[in-house]
């Protein structure tokens, strides 16, 4: 199949780059490969944001990534470039003159725009994979949200309007039905873990004895719940936390979310707080591996990759029962779920499982085992097809 991935403000090539890229970045970056590894011949199309940029440049053996010239050819806030998607359409269709896909995967909800706006005039199905919800985003963050004001409704229309949307969780579905999409033509794939890279087996971080360390790996965003892991902690005796992310060590002092958990961190009095700032992608599963446990235990979560690298490193997880980490972990086999916001229960679950090591030790074998059952990447290419094989069979009823 000829396979059109549109993802206009995550670029696969950041992850080449080494630069800290997101869970959408990471997923196009995969799934592509995995794809073209299939034999299936995938083009990537994202927004210019640099000059020196090729138009088209090899990803990976079978990927190109498809340059747009959609704004300034600069770097921009994703939330500042919904006005430059019908211009992202109008490119789509003049590249898909001399390239025409089977199928257009579009990811994000600003993507589906430019997808559905190039699709009316070529007529290629498409396939959305929002990644995040508005209608979550706003519920949660409120007046913080900086989404654009048309956010909500655009997502609804492409629920409505697209050929089939593959949701990255149960809980999504739920969701997009109340947007109008109708179930039958929404499927459900998870996002996936690279199992060569995070593994059981391996050298690990040194430690601070006698210290019990738990891990918080992720974006240095409030939503996270990264202070309610410090509020709960400060509870449960001789632990360490390490905090991974955000920006460079050298700058996380001028980071205001570092300054504010730092804050929390005096304001409770927990001591033994250590921020690691961004580590690079190869140097990950040696410090997921140090921890005793990982914690992941945001707000909301649309899905969540960061207990999938735990769950192939074999590291047991605590988590926030919330959108897509209510599917990977599973509640008293691979890890323990707790509601939100709540810090003083995230302190018991925290310690009853540091102070349990034949459980970590269960949790951490079933949650390898889950991760290279269900969330490698070929399974997940797989089922994608599996996604735009229902996508071409609707089609072809339609029009008989």
């Amino acid at each position: 199949m000829k396979i059109a991935f549109i993802s206009e403000h995550a670029s696969p090539l950041a992850v080449l780059g080494g630069v800290d890229a997101g869970g959408q970045n990471v997923h196009v970056a995969a799934l592509s490969d995995a794809l073209a590894r299939m034999g299936h011949d995938v083009r990537v199309y994202t927004r210019r944001d640099n000059r020196a940029l090729k138009r088209q440049t090899s990803f990976a053996s079978g990927v190109v990534v498809d340059h747009i010239d959609a704004g300034p050819p600069e770097p921009l806030e994703k939330d500042l470039l919904w006005p430059y998607m019908p211009a992202f359409g109008d490119e789509l269709v003049d590249r898909w003159k001399r390239w025409r896909p089977d199928v257009v995967h579009a990811h994000f909800w600003m993507s589906g725009l430019a997808a559905l706006h190039a699709r009316d005039r070529v007529g290629v199905p498409v396939v959305q994979t929002f990644h995040a919800l508005g209608s979550e985003k706003r519920r949660h963050q409120g007046a913080a949200d900086t989404s654009p004001e048309c956010r909500l409704s655009d997502e609804a229309r492409i629920a409505r309007d697209s050929d089939r949307i593959i949701a990255t969780a149960s809980a999504e579905v739920f969701e997009l039905s109340r947007m109008g999409a109708k179930r039958s033509r929404v499927s459900v794939v998870p996002c996936g873990v690279d199992l060569a890279h995070f593994t059981p087996a391996g050298p690990a971080d040194s430690r601070t004895p006698p210290l019990r360390r738990v891990l918080a790996l992720g974006r240095l965003v409030e939503r996270k719940g990264v202070g309610d892991v410090i509020r709960a902690l400060v509870k449960v005796p001789r632990v360490e936390l390490i905090v991974a992310g955000g920006p460079d060590a050298s700058a996380l002092d001028l980071d205001p979310e570092v300054r504010r958990l730092r804050a929390i961190a005096d304001e409770v009095g927990f001591k033994h707080l250590e921020f690691r700032g961004r580590v690079a992608r190869s140097a990950v599963p040696s410090l997921v591996r140090s921890a005793d446990l990982a914690v992941c235990y945001p707000w909301y979560e649309p899905f969540g990759i960061v207990p999938l690298e735990a769950m192939a490193c074999g590291v047991p997880l605590v988590v926030a029962s919330v959108g897509g980490l209510v599917d990977t972990v599973v509640d008293g086999v691979t890890g323990l779920h707790v509601p939100p916001r709540r810090p003083d229960l995230l302190s018991g679950a925290i310690a009853s499982l540091l102070d349990d090591p034949a459980q970590r030790r269960r949790f951490a074998a079933e949650g390898y085992a889950r991760c290279t059952e269900r969330y490698g990447w070929s399974r997940v290419a797989l089922d994608t097809l599996a996604a735009y094989g229902k996508l071409r069979r609707d089609r072809a009823v339609r029009a008989s």
